[in-house]
């Protein structure tokens, strides 16, 4: 069993499955879902905390928003869902919105940084 490991400074959360074989490939396709308002793909900007894949390609995905007032919320996990349905091998897709831990800049990649310009 795996244990959960923290956000920094944050509660725990279930650690993505990054062993698994398609790991990689939605990762890629989170990577072409962008926050409207940032001009940032969602994973680097650290909204997806959790990607889950089952043994059968089932893939579960939590994830949360810049703020619980995004103008998107109720549209992101669909457009999250649409990326990554099409991935080959994926049987079906579920996204979850959480606000605990609530997203930080301090969550953003290196690479998300340099794009808004703070490194």
């Amino acid at each position: 069993m795996t244990e959960a490991l923290p956000l920094e400074g944050s509660p725990l959360v279930q650690p993505s499955t990054t062993d698994h074989p398609l790991y990689d490939s939605v990762v890629a396709a989170c990577r072409t879902v962008y926050d409207p308002e940032i001009p940032v793909n969602i994973y680097d900007l650290g909204l997806v905390y959790t990607i889950d894949i089952t043994d059968e390609n089932d893939v579960t995905i939590l994830m949360t928003l810049t703020a619980p007032g995004c103008p998107v919320a109720a549209d992101m996990p669909g457009w999250v869902a649409e990326a990554v349905e099409p991935v080959d091998g994926i049987k079906t897709v579920n996204v979850q919105l959480t606000w605990d831990p609530p997203w930080g800049m301090n969550m953003m990649s290196d690479e998300a940084r340099l794009e808004l310009g703070f490194m």
